[in-house]
């Protein structure tokens, strides 16, 4: 029996928003230990816009994260 193509489209969505929180987790990590290296090595002012940008970085892997759940929610209604 094919799978419904809701939950087929659901589970596409699914996998590109998973690809695209690793890639943003991984931008954040990097942020964090360059920002981590410039502080120890003497340099305070790249501090607060790194702690801005990392925020930001966080609010979107938050709305992304609710987004999978809302469309996660959907798709196994479809089935």
């Amino acid at each position: 029996m094919p799978a419904h193509p809701r939950h087929s489209q659901g589970i596409a969505a699914i996998n590109a928003v998973t690809a695209l929180l690793v890639t943003m987790l991984v931008l954040q990590v990097w942020l964090l230990s360059a920002t981590l290296d410039t502080f120890l090595a003497g340099h305070k002012e790249p501090v607060l816009p790194a702690a801005i940008v990392s925020g930001v970085l966080c609010g979107i892997c938050f709305v992304l994260y609710r987004f999978v759940r809302r469309v996660d929610r959907a798709a196994r209604r479809a089935r």
